[in-house]
């Protein structure tokens, strides 16, 4: 080496050192005392078994008592991370990293292209459109200004097929329930009233005349956000008419317990409606919009698979289905006579899993192999004209456009491969860059890679780990290990600001594909349910047992973290494992597993639980793990942050409550158990950017803070 070149890098690399500074954990955190909560006499008898529920009260979401209990939880937690010297260090980063210009795909609306964008650090994306490609580009629809705080949220757009109106669905506070408006969208002036409590919709409009939307009659019992919904419900609604006056199409009182939706072929021949007991499986049924007094056909009549028209050419139906075909498959079917022993199968099912669009006149078969996608493009006859060419190994999506479409938009993520949109033209097959991400990340720097480890039963389990190339294999990097592993759900590569955190620091982010999720089909989903429900928690501990034997972490250095039914997992794995782990990071989450099907639509989860009311082997299954009574006096459990939030109406926060009430009472040992109560929000969707930055800065101090971790600046 040139001995001036040498030392000019000698002294950058001096300088770089010099301008980096590590701050480190502290020593010390005085915890306040945890809040005294009550402990009531409550107890459930099952099956013979008498199972105490002393925290019974805070599931009254709206009693005084139990706000007092929110509030005085929330002192301990915040007083607890306002002492970890790296927290506000983190949220400068965390700040910085968000703000840049992130868009959406485009979609054609009548006269106008429309897309959203955000300018970095607002809490609500906006909706911008265009007129043609040289036209101007303004706001159609700016939810920031929906309210004050952020925390009303654009929820779901439908606009008529010629263009000309629009109906917006809004969540306040992040809850599920909905108002719907309607406007014109050359003026933007409204039309009719506001449509109040829609809950669980899609909005279908039938010409201009009106559109198909669903929802359920508000609780008669329990708050809004907590009490039980049952009758799900399809109306249409015409414009400028009470909403009171709109019609029922399908569901009520002689369908208990569906969960009831409506959409319509492109061409609005044909209306669909599907109408599930559970997260999964369905009925179907169509009617024949173009032939006035026509009826509702059933298609299928029982809830055991999984269906979609996805499209139609005249009376010839193209329908998604798993009947027969674990993987996916599509089949044809006239609509005059569509029983399943009339379908004829047009895409047959493969060994990797299906999720199909259309577009342009095309069928785009988008598979998951090994959790990671692999596009193919096919006619309407079935015929494949080419395997799409992806940028990478990661994640794509988006592949839908209208029949008259000549190009879509679809995006491409990995753990490593930032958000990026690609025009593909569908004639050609080519694709071309349309938006890059501007997220401040360089990803040559860092590698991810698929592993398959063993699980407990002998099962090869898939999981993606990234970090820093050139990582040390010793057992001292920080490590967060997610998982989800539930109702079909797949989790695919994707690209996280967030975790950007995590990385630069020298750590590990992995994620185990569980048994119970939909990467494999079927059979894979079926694996991790009811009263295989435990297969998902072994591979889940099994993922940590590799990460720990491969020296990519260790116990003292390993985190979890999930939400939702991916929070039961972290509640139940860290009630069993309790010292594999150094910190918990259980997010809005499934916690009790005796009364889930007693609050909102939660019985609709009973597919992949069962219920506590089925039998004596399901209730002594579920009561084993339900990790709110699976704690055990004087056990030293993992640093546990639970995160849930006051609106959430789908997992209600009851569950946390009580999880975090007996967790602190139980736990032996100097680790923090805290519970961070967001107001305003509710399961996730919709909240704004800002709520999103200190959230993820709190469980990032909180996770370096415990497990010992420097920040380095």
């Amino acid at each position: 080496m040139n001995k001036n070149f040498k030392t000019i890098v000698l002294a950058t690399l001096v300088t770089a050192c010099q301008n980096e500074k590590a701050i480190n954990p502290a020593e010390e955190i005085t915890l306040l005392p945890y809040p005294s909560t009550e402990k009531g006499n409550v107890a459930d008898s099952h099956f013979g078994t008498t199972v105490p529920d002393p925290y019974r009260w805070l599931e009254n979401d709206t009693a005084a008592d139990t706000k007092a209990w929110v509030t005085e939880q929330n002192k301990v937690t915040n007083a607890y991370l306002d002492q970890i010297p790296f927290r506000d260090a983190i949220y400068a980063r965390l700040e910085k990293l968000w703000n840049y210009e992130r868009f959406s795909a485009p979609f054609k609306e009548g006269d106008y292209t429309y897309f959203y964008k955000n300018d970095g650090l607002q809490n609500q994306s906006v909706l911008y459109r265009q007129k043609g490609e040289d036209g101007t580009t303004e706001i159609f629809l700016d939810p920031n200004k929906f309210s004050e705080d952020g925390t009303t949220s654009l929820a779901g757009i439908a606009f008529s097929r010629d263009g000309s109106l629009v109906a917006y669905q809004i969540s306040e506070g992040g809850s599920d329930w909905r108002k719907v408006i309607v406007i014109r969208t050359e003026d933007k002036s409204i039309v009719g009233d506001t449509l109040l409590d829609v809950k669980f919709s899609d909005l279908a409009w039938r010409g201009n005349a009106g559109f198909y939307y669903s929802s359920y009659d508000k609780p008669v019992e329990g708050s809004t956000l907590s009490g039980v919904t049952d009758e799900h419900k399809l109306y249409f609604h015409t414009l400028n008419t009470p909403q009171g006056e709109d019609k029922l199409v399908f569901g009520g009182s002689v369908t208990p317990r569906r969960y009831i939706g409506g959409y319509l072929t492109e061409d609005e021949r044909f209306l669909i409606i599907t109408a599930a007991n559970t997260t999964s499986g369905g009925e179907l049924y169509i009617q024949d919009l173009s032939k006035p007094g026509s009826p509702i056909l059933t298609v299928v009549d029982n809830f055991e698979k999984n269906h979609a028209v996805i499209d139609n050419e005249g009376e010839r139906l193209f329908i998604y289905t798993n009947l027969n075909a674990p993987n996916g498959k599509i089949v044809t079917v006239d609509a005059s006579n569509p029983k399943p022993e009339n379908w004829v199968d047009l895409i047959p099912e493969t060994e990797n899993v299906l999720n199909p669009g259309t577009g342009g006149g095309k069928i785009f078969a988008n598979y998951l192999k090994d959790a990671t996608s692999m596009v193919q493009q096919y006619d309407r006859n079935g015929r494949l004209e080419r395997a799409i060419e992806l940028p990478d190994v990661g994640s794509a999506a988006g592949f839908s456009a209208k029949m008259d479409d000549k190009e879509l938009y679809y995006s491409f993520t990995s753990y490593v491969y930032p958000p990026t949109i690609f025009k593909y033209n569908i004639a050609s097959g080519t694709s071309e860059l349309y938006k890059a991400s501007g997220v401040d990340f360089d990803p040559m720097k860092y590698e991810s890679k698929q592993v398959f480890y063993t699980s407990k039963d002998g099962t090869k389990i898939p999981m993606i780990i990234t970090h820093k190339k050139g990582l040390e294999l010793d057992g001292h990097n920080p490590t967060l290990l997610y998982g989800y592993g539930g109702f079909d759900i797949s989790l695919t590569p994707s690209f996280s600001t967030s975790n950007i955190i995590l990385l630069e620091q020298g750590g590990v982010y992995a994620v185990a594909n569980l048994r119970g999720g939909g990467e494999y089909g079927e059979k894979w989903h079926l694996a991790g349910t009811k009263l295989q429900k435990q297969h998902v928690f072994d591979d889940f501990i099994a993922a940590a047992e590799y990460l720990i034997s491969e020296r990519y972490t260790s116990p003292e250095k390993l985190g979890i973290a999930g939400g939702s039914n991916g929070g039961l997992l972290v509640g139940a794995t860290m009630t069993q494992r309790p010292e594999l782990f150094k910190v918990a990071l259980p997010a809005v989450g499934v916690l009790d597993m005796l009364r889930y099907h007693k609050f909102t639509a939660g019985a609709g989860w009973a597919y992949d639980y069962g219920t506590a009311d089925d039998n004596v082997e399901m209730f002594n299954y579920l009561y084993a793990y339900s990790p709110y009574h699976a704690l055990k006096p004087g056990t030293v459990y993992p640093a546990t942050m639970v995160t849930t939030a006051d609106h959430d109406d789908r997992v209600v926060p009851a569950h946390s409550f009580k999880f975090a009430a007996r967790l602190q009472e139980y736990h032996k040992g100097s680790n923090p158990v805290l519970i961070r109560i967001e107001t305003k929000a509710g399961h996730g969707a919709g909240k704004p950017t800002a709520m999103v930055i200190a959230e993820q800065t709190d469980k990032w101090a909180f996770l370096f803070q415990n497990t010992g971790t420097s920040y380095v600046e």
